[in-house]
């Protein structure tokens, strides 16, 4: 909405700003953190008397549970906060005719809602399980087919969409995946970082803690991909309009600061699978529609290490009988390892941001 204040630059020269991607995006960061920080009081008290309290697990994770007594009570859905202010943000900073914005608050939503759902049965049932596996699964794959087909119809992401960029590769690595295999392939990315940045939410401030680095990242790449010497010069794909997202990506990072002053230690309030799974589908739609999907392993490196810890537990118990970590995800394995809440929060923190600094030193690396 305020993208067209600079028609006005006749009677106001200095309304010209409002053209720029640079300035609308720290708008929107400031934005989004202050919509968040005026809001959460009042979001958090109303989640509080609704009685919409975080669920932990008790028998079967005990030790964590010694550890974790304290949280209980603490209201969860805080993701609400996280989602209206990168949305509100976004609506009054970003152009309104960009497809690109538009899908990526489509994902926001939607997967928001799958996370909302999620939380909801889990405080009806007082069961920590929720909404079951396939049920999460099935409705993610109906997103990912909703994007795909967006994408085929929107010509600026049609044709890069079939194309696989590899970091540190300046040409596809494969050239036409073929529809097919298009879908799988987006269905994975957004599927897998979802429920990475769901796997990390379980200690006060680290997984917003971690997306906000991720979002910074992504502010700069989705920059880069929309601006055509930029993208030239350093030799990434340049995809037409893309640089709309480093709007969206500044308001996920202002959201993202401003839930971090409720959800720091000690916490009071919780994101839920409500922000997690909603947080995480988005940084994934914005990773697919400027070709840096693969390039995310590194910029998210926390979330894909956190996955992946969940997965070598698995299939380590499953095949050997023994497990590998003390506890999975990763954060509970030092946890039980006498490393305190702050300790451990802070320390992914840091290595958050050490990958995110590195995915965006990949762009001169090609």
């Amino acid at each position: 909405m305020i993208y067209f204040l600079h028609e006005f630059t006749e009677s106001f020269s200095w309304l010209r700003v409002f053209r720029y991607i640079t300035v609308r995006t720290f708008g929107a960061a400031a934005t989004s953190f202050l919509v968040c920080v005026v809001l959460g009081p009042w979001v958090i008290a109303k989640l509080r008397r609704l009685k919409l309290e975080q669920v932990l697990r008790k028998e079967e994770a005990a030790p964590l549970y010694d550890l974790h007594e304290g949280k209980e009570g603490t209201p969860t859905m805080g993701g609400l906060i996280i989602i209206g202010g990168i949305g509100i943000s976004t609506v009054l900073w970003a152009r309104p005719d960009n497809a690109f914005v538009w899908l990526a608050l489509g994902t926001l939503f939607f997967m928001g809602s799958i996370g909302f759902l999620d939380d909801w049965l889990k405080i009806v049932r007082q069961d920590t399980k929720g909404l079951r596996a396939r049920h999460k699964l099935v409705l993610q794959l109906a997103w990912s087919l909703v994007a795909v087909a967006v994408m085929a119809a929107v010509p600026d992401t049609r044709m890069h969409m079939t194309e696989l960029m590899v970091p540190f590769l300046k040409d596809p690595v494969v050239g036409d995946l073929g529809i097919v295999l298009t879908f799988l392939f987006i269905a994975l990315v957004l599927i897998g970082s979802s429920n990475a940045v769901n796997l990390t939410d379980g200690l006060d401030g680290l997984a917003i803690g971690c997306t906000s680095s991720v979002a910074m990242a992504y502010m700069v790449l989705a920059y880069v991909a929309g601006h055509a010497v930029l993208a030239d010069y350093l030799l990434v794909p340049h995809i037409s309009g893309s640089g709309e997202l480093a709007v969206l990506c500044g308001s996920m990072l202002g959201a993202a600061l401003g839930f971090l002053w409720f959800n720091c230690h000690p916490a009071q309030v919780f994101m839920g699978d409500t922000g997690s799974l909603a947080l995480g589908g988005t940084i994934g739609m914005i990773a697919i529609l400027i070709k840096q999907e693969l390039l995310l392993v590194i910029v998210g490196g926390v979330f894909v290490i956190e996955a992946l810890s969940v997965i070598i537990q698995v299939v380590s118990f499953r095949l050997r009988g023994k497990r590998v970590f003390a506890m999975a995800p990763l954060h509970h394995h030092f946890e039980l390892k006498q490393w305190s809440e702050t300790q451990v929060t802070i320390r992914f923190w840091i290595i958050s941001i050490i990958f995110a600094l590195l995915g965006v030193l990949s762009l001169k690396m090609r």
